[in-house]
């Protein structure tokens, strides 16, 4: 077999996504577009790709780091150039070039190799990925002879109202004899409106010297649509995402309402979880057999257990064990670990903290850089006041304590196994083990009668 190389075009900016990001960067389910194609191309081929990379080219390589070889487009001069630099990077090399743009991100690596597959079987010098789209405007068409053959690739302006009318179109994803590439780079002219080097003028350059060009047709036209504006972009992310859904309920996930529901490609989600509408689950998330998220449930980058339940509530950057129920309107934010058995209830928010098993967060409450041990229990409008105004201070809570309910837990301070504190207190000295801590002032009745007699005199004051 051939040796195989692919080149992804990565250079560009992007100027119709009106975004200083690069193009290549900007997000699909949770990958940087060219992250999509970067992996299609490695598990068509089994070989890193080569990446041409320039603007922005840091956030890039970033990026790809460990998955692919760079080389620089210093100066953005069209699609010929970019593929003119990778083709110094490739000298000596021998064997079937595949030039594919970043803004393909749906492409598989089925089609890919099929591909290619077809490339090498045919001996072509070239072969173009096409595909049948109902509305081909904007696009490049493939001319093909009666017999099949492809005679010509045709830009969309420069078509005569017969070539519009053909459906078949060059989706910019072509096979390379690497001969034939090495040979027509430097044959290029950039005598053109946007005054750049066009790859797709290596086809013709390729024709008119009597070469066979192939072509071939991929079989579902999504994986080759292009991503050049922010539409496009939503457009494809629908597509990963509606991907990800399908594969995630083949695995044996119950995803109650599809369309109202948005899970990145890169989380990981075990069996018998149900998934209710208006579930987000993002970034590096991993959520263990037999949850229930939802509904309106918000998780970012964190690991849940078995069993556990989340509904209408944030969890960011944390970790959560099994059997631990969150909300509703509760918030963990990030750098939490919270043990099995907890209960974080509404309009409780955790931050930095530790929370041991069987610990119970229930009402209205401020966790914030706390360690708490287990079968804790947190009253109604426990605040932890963990900032002094200059530097944040942690607060320790020993296993089995009660706090009450309206305590402020005045940091650093610790409380410790067993105590109790009564409500209403405000905590600024360490708590003994098992003691009873109060620190409110005593209750007294003050001017017996007074309530009564102001009603009166405002009744009389009335007209």
């Amino acid at each position: 077999m051939p040796e195989v190389r692919c080149v992804i075009l990565a250079a560009g900016q992007g100027t119709r996504m009106k975004s200083n990001l690069p193009k290549a960067m900007h997000p699909l389910a949770g990958r940087p577009m060219v992250d999509y194609v970067v992996r299609a191309a490695t598990a068509a081929t089994g070989e890193r790709p080569l990446v041409v990379v320039g603007y922005g080219r840091e956030l890039v390589e970033a990026a790809l780091a460990g998955r692919a070889d760079f080389v620089v487009q210093k100066e953005q001069l069209g699609t010929g150039h970019a593929a003119a630099q990778a083709a110094e990077k490739l000298t000596g090399f021998r064997g079937t070039v595949v030039v594919l743009p970043c803004d393909t991100p749906l492409i598989s690596p089925r089609t890919l190799a099929d591909f290619i597959a077809t490339h090498e079987r045919a001996g072509a010098a070239v072969t173009v990925l096409t595909a049948a789209l109902e509305d081909p405007s904007g696009y490049g068409r493939v001319i093909r002879s009666a017999d099949g053959r492809v005679t010509a690739v045709v830009e969309d302006r420069d078509a005569t109202p017969e070539q519009r009318a053909i459906r078949e179109i060059n989706t910019a994803i072509y096979c390379f004899d690497s001969q034939t590439l090495f040979a027509a780079l430097p044959r290029l002219r950039r005598d053109n409106a946007q005054q750049e080097y066009y790859l797709p003028d290596v086809v013709e350059l390729t024709l008119a010297d009597g070469r066979p060009v192939h072509a071939y047709q991929a079989g579902d036209p999504d994986e080759v649509s292009g991503v050049n504006n922010r539409r496009q972009q939503a457009q494809a992310e629908a597509v990963v995402r509606r991907r990800t859904l399908d594969r995630l309920m083949d695995e044996g996930v119950t995803v109650v309402d599809p369309e109202t529901t948005f899970i990145d490609d890169t989380v990981k989600v075990g069996p018998d979880v149900t998934v209710l509408p208006f579930t987000f689950i993002s970034g590096e998330s991993e959520v263990g057999p037999e949850c229930r998220l939802g509904p309106a449930a918000d998780i970012r980058d964190s690991r849940l257990g078995r069993e556990c339940v989340v509904q209408y509530s944030v969890v960011e950057k944390s970790a959560v064990a099994d059997r631990v129920t969150i909300g509703p309107f509760a918030h963990l934010r990030a750098d939490n670990e919270v043990a099995s058995d907890v209960r974080v209830g509404n309009y409780a928010e955790i931050k930095n903290s530790r929370v041991g098993p069987g610990t119970k967060i229930s009402h209205h409450s401020y966790i914030g850089d706390a360690d708490i041990g287990g079968e804790v229990n947190i009253g109604a409008g426990v605040v932890v006041v963990n900032f002094d105004g200059l530097r944040k201070h942690r607060t320790e809570i020993g296993e089995g304590a009660f706090i009450g309910c309206n305590n402020n837990l005045v940091a650093p301070m610790k409380v410790g196994p067993g105590a109790y504190t009564a409500a209403g207190s405000t905590l600024t000295k360490d708590v003994p083990a098992d003691a009873l801590a109060v620190s409110r002032e005593r209750q007294q009745v003050h001017l017996a009668g007074w309530a009564r007699r102001r009603r009166e005199k405002a009744n009389k004051e009335e007209p």
